[in-house]
């Protein structure tokens, strides 16, 4: 099934925040944030193992208990097995953004793209999450950014495991859709030159952002659009930082990355624009794109985000923004 025809509400919800990425969040208000989201008329959510070692998905679990499961799309990741065991947080062995889910659970975290641990994985994460089905499952972050040199060995593995995996129980019905979910573009343009069965699309987040697109444009959406598989935008506020944040890159945001917002503040305030809706709307205004998926613990955000999805954005604004060299001339941009 295609993610276009999968995924009606082009606004998700991203749950990585939910595994307390930053900050250890209260649970009555990942509660309050996943109501909002769903009163907003959000039906697509997405988590992962990964995130907080299970804590996002626990808790995405029992925030939609109750809701009836054939009204929304769920979507997790394989590539990470989460043990009984717990980890010395002194020595923890993740080597993979230290910190950034400091706050999450201490269980132990391997890392395995095979047949047999995908296979594994999803039903840890059906337990978690507490339903019978994925819709859609994900790769989790094959990619230099978290196994550098050794990027291409992990596609290897997950390209002769997760991807066969994951084809046959697309075939059987089991799943509805699987891709990547990746931080960078080359794994999606490996994957896009295989010969073999071909994923549905794929969730790459901040590469794809008002900050953050050329390389992205280049290839992967103009290759994405010819052979109809789709992207999910994560992170269309690029960690944070156009939405008033102060994160970047999952770190915090370098002054060249400040000044360049500041130039892209100084357009919005010029033509009355916010710069979250700015950049929710330009992540989704290209033809390959079909959802976006920002992450929020907070009602007020989550509000924010379906308010952001209509606010009126003069063509204006985006042409300033080209002339000033602040996004790509040929990056597509929201009907005025």
């Amino acid at each position: 099934m295609s993610l276009k025809s999968l995924i009606a509400n082009p606004l998700g919800f991203g749950t990585a925040p939910l595994g307390n990425m930053f900050r250890d969040v209260p649970q009555d208000e990942v509660q309050a944030t996943v109501d909002a989201a769903w009163n907003n008329g959000v039906r697509y959510f997405d988590t992962a193992p990964f995130y907080g070692a299970g804590l996002s998905e626990s808790r995405l679990g029992d925030a939609l208990v109750g809701r009836p499961r054939d009204e929304y799309v769920l979507s997790s990741k394989v590539g990470r097995i989460i043990l009984d065991e717990l980890e010395d947080p002194t020595s923890r062995e993740l080597g993979e953004k230290s910190g950034l889910f400091e706050h999450g659970n201490r269980n132990r975290i391997v890392n395995d793209y095979s047949a047999d641990a995908t296979l594994r994985s999803i039903e840890d994460s059906l337990r978690r999450l507490k339903t019978d089905r994925l819709d859609i499952v994900w790769i989790h972050d094959i990619a230099q950014d978290f196994y550098g040199d050794e990027w291409l060995e992990r596609f290897e593995t997950a390209r002769k495991g997760a991807f066969r995996v994951l084809t046959r129980l697309r075939e059987e019905g089991v799943i509805k859709a699987w891709g990547l979910g990746v931080n960078r573009v080359e794994p999606i343009e490996l994957t896009l030159d295989l010969d073999e069965p071909q994923p549905d699309g794929f969730l790459l987040a901040g590469r794809y952002s008002l900050l953050d697109h050329d390389r992205a444009l280049q290839r992967v959406m103009p290759q994405a659009v010819e052979q109809g598989v789709s992207i999910v935008v994560g992170g269309p506020y690029s960690s944070g930082v156009t939405a008033g944040g102060e994160h970047f890159e999952y770190q915090k945001a370098t002054p060249a990355v400040l000044a360049k917002l500041e130039r892209i503040r100084a357009v919005a305030r010029a033509h009355g624009v916010e710069v979250k809706a700015a950049a929710l709307q330009f992540a989704l205004a290209h033809p390959a794109v079909v959802a976006a998926i920002p992450g929020s613990t907070r009602v007020a955000h989550a509000n924010e985000d379906h308010a952001a999805l209509s606010a009126v954005i003069p063509a204006a604004f985006w042409n300033d923004l080209r002339q000033q060299g602040l996004i790509n001339a040929l990056a597509p941009v929201p009907a005025a």
